[in-house]
């Protein structure tokens, strides 16, 4: 395979997966943490390595190393793999969803960014998805006729807060996950609602048109639900796993064990929640965006303008969801072709 993103968590648990089926892994794209990668090169001897900066090149114990947007679409293009797993996260990660797509591959995507920003122009009959919500409504999805597909969400670190407080709160606070361990901007996602909105957008593109929802399951024990015209809803349970949609990506007949079973004598009970605007203020638009998912480009490139004013302390945490939609209000148009959304993304960047 070709590994993008190789030293987040998702990119772990691929070679977890990987390790473990005894898959070879042809090209490793990593970012800044380059010890993590030295070791996983140590053990997986993939044939080419890239990385972000030309400054850490030399820290690569490998005598094929690369560097820069460029040569990820290269390696892609020239690799002898039939899948590619995008783990990049952010809108960095589109070429290269983009390229593997043009080059006939495989692509099992978690990059949330090449579907809410571009997805009218992708083909996804190719693409497996390994978010576990995505991967639910896959695993639950069968012939009968569909009423709505629901994911669920935990809150994020914010979800017990006194919302008069929200404003005020630090990225060391976002990053106070209740669930799990996640990269910083997954996890700041996570406590503005955002990472909701798009998954939403994703399911739309992944599974046509109809209609779809969130409700928050705080224990993350459930990740998807179908409603049935029938009257009857299925859910999916499983442990908070990346693994199981990882497998399932690399091999649809997966018939091994992944992960333990959940024991609902030990879950004991889940509780459910309404996604409340005040609290999420990002949901304001989900409705009106679901309606039109071409616009998820503007919201994604002022989600990422705004987390980095947000690192930098020059904006507060409601800032956020505040300048993602006056963004989204600033730009009604849709981009009508591949070209338009890179020129959209880049105007939206400039101007808000």
């Amino acid at each position: 395979m070709v590994l993008l993103g190789s030293t987040g968590s998702i990119g772990v648990n691929t070679l977890e997966v990987a390790r473990r089926f005894g898959m070879s892994v042809e090209v490793l794209v990593a970012g800044k943490n380059i010890e993590l990668l030295n070791k996983q090169i140590l053990e997986f001897t993939p044939k080419v390595v890239v990385i972000a900066q030309k400054c850490d090149v030399l820290k690569v114990n490998h005598n094929s190393v690369f560097y820069g947007e460029d040569l990820i679409l290269k390696v892609i293009e020239d690799s002898k793999s039939e899948l590619v797993v995008n783990a990049l996260v952010g809108f960095l990660g589109l070429r290269p969803t983009l390229k593997a797509l043009a080059c006939g591959k495989r692509l099992a995507l978690a990059n949330k960014e090449s579907l809410v920003a571009c997805g009218n122009f992708i083909d996804t009959s190719k693409i497996q998805p390994i978010d576990s919500e995505h991967f639910g409504l896959w695993y639950l999805n069968q012939s009968r006729s569909i009423s709505k597909m629901i994911i669920t969400a935990s809150g994020g670190a914010f979800r017990d807060w006194d919302i008069a407080k929200l404003q005020s709160a630090t990225l060391a606070d976002t990053q106070k996950h209740p669930n799990w361990s996640m990269g910083q901007k997954i996890t700041i996602d996570s406590a503005t609602m955002v990472n909701k909105i798009f998954e939403l957008l994703e399911a739309r593109w992944l599974f046509g048109e109809g209609e779809y929802d969130a409700i928050m399951e705080t224990k993350s024990m459930i990740h998807a639900l179908i409603d049935f015209k029938d009257g009857s809803t299925t859910a999916h349970f499983a442990h908070a796993n990346m693994q199981l949609p990882i497998a399932y990506a690399l091999d649809e007949k997966m018939d091994e064990n992944i992960l333990g079973h959940v024991d609902l004598l030990k879950v004991g009970s889940l509780e459910f929640r309404e996604i409340d605007k005040t609290r999420y203020p990002i949901w304001e638009i989900k409705e009106d965006l679901l309606k039109n998912p071409n616009r998820g480009v503007i919201v994604n490139a002022a989600n990422e303008v705004a987390i980095e004013r947000f690192i930098n302390k020059e904006i507060g945490f409601m800032d956020i969801s505040k300048t993602i939609i006056e963004a989204y209000s600033k730009y009604p148009n849709m981009p009508r072709s591949v070209d338009e959304v890179f020129e959209m993304d880049a105007e939206v960047r400039r101007n808000i």
